[in-house]
């Protein structure tokens, strides 16, 4: 065989090598997963509700206040509080149904005592209260205005009963407005025990009060105040 026709041969068996190198199949790429989105936590933080506290300071039932100053002066004592759905009254003044339509309060008697309800989610709180002479003279008494009950950051104020000669069942004293004979202005009382202004008072609350964190607060002059919890 001619050399030159060798040389051409061995020429075209290296191309078709070189060519079966640049036509080899290359390894299929490998697809890439994107990475999850971080995962986020959202924490919720609880507002704190607020509960109900006792007035800074109250003092315990029983537990007397003393106010006034030189020979006119006194103690006040908060010593009993209780809480009723409701309560009974009579009144020789508006016992039938003929004086209660005259006064515009016609509530029913029902075995001679009239039945009187608060509103729709609330109690009647009866609390008793007493303010004692404790100098040589006179002493004026805080009206019953003076008196605030305290709860849950609220003041709510009395409710007075009908008249002087109500009598509300199952309590063996009188409204303090009236003990004290003005009917809801200040009064005034001589020294001694005996001449204590004693009495209860009425206030429309929530039914579900908690009494351990309630307070009555009483302005007693304009320079004490004293407070009481009533639970």
């Amino acid at each position: 065989m001619k050399p030159a026709r060798v040389l051409g041969i061995l020429v075209i068996i290296l191309a078709l090598i070189l060519c079966a190198g640049c036509t080899s199949s290359q390894p299929a790429p490998v697809p890439v997963t994107p990475a999850p989105a971080p995962l986020l936590v959202t924490a919720t933080i609880a507002t704190p509700v607020p509960t109900a506290t006792p007035y800074p300071g109250a003092l315990a039932l029983n537990q007397p206040a003393t106010f006034g100053n030189a020979d006119r002066t006194g103690t006040a004592t908060v010593y009993k509080a209780i809480v009723w759905s409701y309560y009974n009254w009579t009144s020789p003044s508006l016992n039938s149904p003929h004086s209660q339509l005259q006064a515009g309060v016609p509530l029913g008697i029902q075995n001679g005592y009239n039945t009187q309800e608060p509103s729709a989610g609330n109690a009647f709180l009866i609390v008793y209260v007493r303010i004692t002479d404790t100098g040589t003279l006179g002493l004026v008494t805080p009206s019953p205005r003076q008196f605030t009950v305290n709860y849950d950051g609220k003041d709510y104020t009395y409710s007075s009963v009908a008249g002087s000669d109500v009598n509300v069942r199952n309590i063996y004293v009188p409204q303090y407005d009236y003990v004290i004979g003005t009917g809801g202005e200040a009064g005034y009382i001589l020294p001694g025990d005996s001449n204590a202004a004693d009495g209860f008072l009425i206030y429309e609350v929530p039914a579900t009060i908690d009494l351990s964190r309630a307070s009555l607060v009483i302005t007693l002059d304009e320079n004490n105040r004293a407070a009481w919890t009533l639970g």
